[in-house]
């Protein structure tokens, strides 16, 4: 039987040199690992035996607090089977606890606050959560309501974050009954951009989800290098970095063009371990 790397998803703190690495492999098996952008560091925070959905997961702008949507089919347990959390980075231990019972909806994103503010989240509630427990470290913000509306699955956070993030969304492209693509593009500097087109659809190509990315680079003169295998990419400063093969890396950007790409991290080795979390 075939094995395909781990799938890798990032999350960046608007305010802070700090983002998340959410690393899924194998397929019920996922930890979420703290990475110091600023020094290129990586700490594990824990390990989960169940399903992060990535696409409905935010970290705060600060960096302090990560809000994502769980699944591990425990449909009787006090989770309901799934929910929504709000924890500590880049721990999994919830301290705002909001169980779901089914996958449609779920999960949520930061709203842009003012630096002096404590951080605000919409949930993106849909047919409803269970409130199991509140916190006070963050607040919610129960008027915001996205200008646009994707569906109840991973599009309606994902796309919404991307938006906020600085990608602007181009186009829709609906290609067959359950099969489509949407694409956003990013100004990077030096006049490079970056397009990421974001599928949806059954049958996906192996080792690939139903909702998965690819990239196309384009440099000053308008040439374009397609990344089929970059499952997620940003621009962090002055360097282009992403996510292929289990690893993440790094690029340069100057006014010469690209730099040398070089592997800040592999992600392959990472096996389960019990972790527990610095807080009650």
């Amino acid at each position: 039987m075939k094995t395909f790397p781990p799938r890798l998803h990032v999350l960046f703190a608007a305010r802070s040199d700090q983002a998340l690495v959410i690393r899924r492999g194998p397929s019920n098996h996922v930890a979420s690992i703290a990475w110091d952008r600023r020094r290129d560091r990586f700490t594990l925070g824990q390990w989960m035996k169940g399903r992060i959905y990535e696409r409905r997961c935010d970290l705060s702008p600060d960096g302090a607090h990560f809000l994502y949507f769980a699944m591990n089919g425990h449909w009787q347990s006090e989770s309901r089977g799934s929910w929504t959390a709000i924890s500590r980075a880049p721990y999994l231990r919830a301290i705002g606890f909001f169980t779901k019972g089914d996958c449609w909806h779920g999960g949520g994103m930061f709203v842009p606050t003012r630096k002096t503010e404590t951080s605000r989240y919409w949930l993106n509630d849909g047919y409803g959560h269970h409130v199991v427990r509140q916190t006070s470290e963050v607040t919610r913000d129960a008027t915001y309501r996205p200008s646009l509306s994707f569906g109840g699955e991973c599009p309606g956070v994902y796309y919404h974050r991307l938006m906020r993030d600085g990608w602007t969304y181009l186009a829709h492209d609906k290609r067959e009954a359950w099969k489509s693509v949407d694409v956003f593009e990013k100004t990077l500097v030096h006049g490079f951009r970056l397009r990421k087109i974001a599928h949806c659809e059954t049958g996906a190509p192996p080792g690939k989800g139903c909702y998965w990315d690819e990239h196309v680079l384009i440099d000053p003169s308008g040439e374009e290098r397609v990344e089929r295998d970059w499952e997620w990419a940003e621009l962090d400063g002055s360097r282009l970095v992403y996510a292929t093969d289990g690893k993440l890396f790094a690029q340069p950007i100057d006014r010469k063009g690209l730099g040398a790409a070089r592997v800040l991290h592999d992600f392959t080795p990472m096996k389960f371990e019990a972790v527990a979390a610095p807080y009650g």
